[in-house]
């Protein structure tokens, strides 16, 4: 038996929605990369993106176990001298709601350019409405 090799051009794309809603985040992340990947499916090849689209909804609403919501800091650099800050989880969630979801499916993607591609297929909204309803999404339980 020959192994299958997916194709560019024969791989079919669907879209789900995921309610991020009292889900934990890291938990989150783990499965909408899996999704993002295509690693959720038979036909998933390492070297071709057979990954599916995923919208978040309700991003705002994530949770973060024990004490990580003003204990868990992410750093930013601008390039100089002395140029590095940090916020706490609760200050991004303020001023913006989508980061810490779409920090954390970052970091779970491979660091590559395949990996690039596929990060693109991630729609992150703050609330419960998203623009992709023409795209018919089905919602994903996780």
């Amino acid at each position: 038996m020959k192994t299958y090799l997916a194709k560019i051009d024969e791989v079919e794309r669907k879209w789900y929605v995921v309610d991020a809603e009292d889900k934990i985040l890291g938990r989150l992340a783990v499965e909408i990369a899996t999704i993002l990947r295509g690693r959720h499916k038979p036909t998933y090849t390492p070297h071709v993106d057979t990954g599916d689209f995923v919208i978040v909804i309700n991003a705002d609403k994530v949770k973060l176990s024990g004490n990580k919501d003003r204990d868990k800091k992410y750093q930013f650099y601008s390039g100089y001298m002395g140029g590095q800050s940090e916020r706490t989880a609760a200050d991004i969630r303020q001023t913006k709601p989508t980061f810490m979801v779409e920090a954390a499916v970052r970091g779970m993607m491979p660091k590559n350019t395949l990996a690039r591609g596929q990060w693109k297929k991630l729609k992150v909204y703050a609330g419960a409405e998203h623009p992709h309803e023409a795209q018919q999404p089905a919602t994903l339980e996780l």
